[in-house]
């Protein structure tokens, strides 16, 4: 299973998130990992993805360290043993 960590700031619109620091998810691929969170915490998927399947510009997907490269399909290999961490850019005025 695949690691999953995420900001904390992701827990104010997915509040069932509180109860994890580090999720498991299985999954090939960064569209498989984003698939199965959504099916763990609905509405999350969304949050991440648009609705042809991009990850948004706000939010940025890393496996073990490095950015992914396919933000349109999330086609980029994940290893069963990889720690993917989510992040989203926060602004304000």
């Amino acid at each position: 299973m695949v690691e999953v960590k995420y900001t904390r700031h992701l827990v104010r619109f997915f509040p069932d998130l509180a109860n994890h620091e580090v999720l498991q998810v299985e999954g090939e691929r960064v569209s498989d990992i984003v698939a199965n969170l959504e099916d763990q915490f609905p509405g999350l998927g969304g949050y991440l993805v648009d609705e042809h399947g991009r990850l948004r510009k706000h939010v940025n997907i890393f496996v073990d360290g490095e950015m992914i490269h396919d933000r349109e399909l999330l086609s980029d290999s994940v290893d069963t043993a990889a720690t993917v961490h989510i992040f989203q850019a926060l602004s304000g005025g």
